[in-house]
């Protein structure tokens, strides 16, 4: 029996305490750089410290805690822009069927991503440039970016967080650092400043 399940609610408290709290300024930088709004980062920041709460006795304690926090984050980040994807598609269509226009194909319900000014804003320390790049790559590619190169996780940690094999993060992280070679060089060209190779 895990130790967590037959904590009394003081023990529980101590735990997620020493084990869960010291996580929450990683959690607050992986969550910004998913959603890319701080407005909204603190709002999955709370959820996924809530659910990790309420859930703390799946959590077996001594194991990598930040890793079980980024997965809460992860999979609260994908349900919501899924929700979301389909609200605004359900609205695109509404709109178009008021408006007297048939939609016609797939794209009638493909929502078009309109970017806030809010949505750019990340944190200093890190240039916006490249996160805003990291964020448009697949998402297959921009998480192994972002927990390995930016929250400096190891590859077994990114591979058990995204529940695929090593061999899967090295090549996803190959590729995608591959494609943000070619497009800061063609940003590098465009301006005139030389690549060096």
């Amino acid at each position: 029996m895990k130790e967590s399940m037959s904590m009394r609610p003081a023990d529980q408290h101590q735990a997620f305490s020493r084990e869960a709290l010291p996580e929450l300024d990683s959690v607050h930088r992986f969550a910004l750089r998913l959603a890319g709004d701080p407005s909204r980062a603190e709002d999955l920041v709370q959820e996924t410290f809530l659910r990790a709460w309420e859930s703390w006795e799946q959590y077996e304690p001594g194991t990598n805690c930040r890793s079980w926090l980024f997965t809460i984050c992860r999979n609260l980040f994908f349900k919501e822009e899924e929700t979301s994807r389909r609200r605004r598609a359900l609205m695109d269509r509404e709109t178009d069927l008021t408006a007297g226009s048939e939609p016609s194909g797939p794209e009638s319900v493909l929502p078009t991503r309109f970017r806030r000014p809010d949505e750019i804003v990340f944190e200093d320390s890190v240039d916006d440039v490249l996160l805003e790049e990291i964020r448009a790559l697949p998402r297959e590619f921009s998480m192994v970016v972002m927990l390995s190169d930016v929250e400096g996780l190891t590859y077994r940690e990114v591979a058990d967080l995204l529940e695929v094999p090593v061999g899967t993060v090295r090549s996803r992280l190959s590729r995608a650092r591959a494609r943000l070679r070619e497009t800061f060089a063609s940003h590098a060209e465009a301006r005139g400043w030389a690549v060096a190779v």
